[in-house]
């Protein structure tokens, strides 16, 4: 079994509260769950307007194939209209 394991920081640039961001936010887990089939979830700068970080995890059999779907997943991220991609960290455990 390989867990892989996407970290990533978006800016919201255009969010003038916490409320906008939460829009964002949502908008952005419900579809990577939806198109990808990962779990997602916002783990730092909770209380920062402009600024989401999130980590993202998928399991498979292969790393191969868990390192492409990672990668799809920043292309669809790079492409976000109400979010830029600031960072990104993929990582492939294989946990024993």
């Amino acid at each position: 079994m390989y867990i892989g394991v996407l970290q990533f920081s978006m800016a919201i640039p255009h969010a003038e509260s916490l409320k906008d961001k939460r829009s964002v936010v949502r908008s952005l887990k419900d579809r990577l769950r939806r198109s990808f089939n990962i779990s997602i979830a916002e783990t730092e700068d909770l209380d920062d307007w402009n600024v989401a970080t999130f980590g993202a995890v998928t399991v498979g059999n292969d790393p191969t194939i868990l390192n492409s779907a990672l990668d799809k997943i920043v292309d669809a991220l790079e492409d976000w209209r109400d979010a830029r991609l600031e960072d990104h960290l993929i990582e492939v455990l294989h946990p024993r």
